[in-house]
């Protein structure tokens, strides 16, 4: 919520492409993607219908390319997994070419072979952009990550990569 903008920080500063998010929000907007942690998609619109509001339709119909869901663009979202449905909501997030994605617990709630297929996703997209996401599952942080932040309460604990947080915590933390 406080990297999107949707609430203001209560101390310190959030940077995001060197632009302050107190100051500079709508122009970060227009370089961030978001997926929430919740789908929120319209259940009776199909993949193609959301085409429609989307202004990148060559953006749009790639990113169902890479979360292999051009089969079933013309189901209704309702009609679709819960897999299915995560993978397409973290496909919208990535239309336009975002600099930067926040993804709020992209896995949260999947089988562990739906979570399998997002990492694959988001693994193929990071390439291009910064990730920043929640997770509380570790195993996926270290697949993903690059740098891992521990927050507790709003504080920042640790960061660095798995492989320093590995030798400096240990196993089991």
């Amino acid at each position: 919520s406080l990297l999107t903008g949707l609430y203001p920080p209560s101390s310190g500063t959030i940077i995001i492409n060197g632009k302050d998010i107190r100051t500079d929000l709508a122009a970060i907007r227009t370089e961030l993607g978001v997926c929430p942690q919740y789908d929120v998609l319209g259940h009776d619109m199909t993949g193609k219908a959301f085409s429609k509001l989307v202004p990148f339709l060559y953006s749009y119909f790639r990113a169902l390319e890479d979360v292999d869901l051009s089969q079933h663009q013309y189901k209704p979202v309702g009609a679709l997994s819960g897999g299915m449905k995560r993978r397409l909501s973290i496909a919208i997030s990535f239309i336009g070419n975002s600099k930067t994605v926040v993804l709020d617990e992209p896995t949260s709630g999947l089988d562990p072979c739906s979570r399998r297929s997002i990492w694959d996703v988001l693994l193929k997209y990071k390439a291009g952009c910064t990730l920043i996401f929640t997770t509380h599952h570790l195993g996926e942080a270290e697949v993903l990550s690059d740098r891992i932040a521990i927050l507790q309460h709003g504080q920042l604990r640790c960061c660095g990569s798995p492989s320093y947080l590995r030798e400096t915590y240990g196993q089991g933390h």
